[in-house]
């Protein structure tokens, strides 16, 4: 089962991460100046996740592909590691979408 976690970086902001049931970070959020706009970035992820087109398909420079979690109005509301292959990304975006409906929340703020 994954769950959110929850921190507090350097400069104060709050953040979160979503792991798979293995531990491993499968999206992470932009930094929030509350909490509380950090557990509605989480609500939004729940939401969004569950609608492939959310879901942002990218190409980095040096050509690793990764995506981001888009929310209806097009903001990003979570970006992924860098993957070794379109595959290992495709395998990311269906562990978001089976993940984080059901995701419990660890604050570790």
């Amino acid at each position: 089962m994954g769950k959110f976690e929850i921190t507090k970086d350097k400069a104060g902001k709050y953040r979160f991460n979503l792991k798979a049931g293995n531990g491993q970070v499968i999206l992470s959020s932009q930094g929030y100046e509350s909490k509380s706009g950090c557990t509605n970035g989480i609500d939004s992820v729940r939401k969004n996740s569950q609608d492939d087109a959310r879901f942002d398909r990218k190409t980095a420079k040096d050509g690793s592909p990764y995506f981001n979690l888009t929310s209806t109005n097009g903001q990003v509301i979570g970006n992924s590691e860098m993957y070794s292959s379109a595959s290992a990304m495709e395998n990311g975006v269906d562990s978001v979408k089976k993940n984080a409906p059901e995701a419990s929340v660890d604050d570790q703020s």
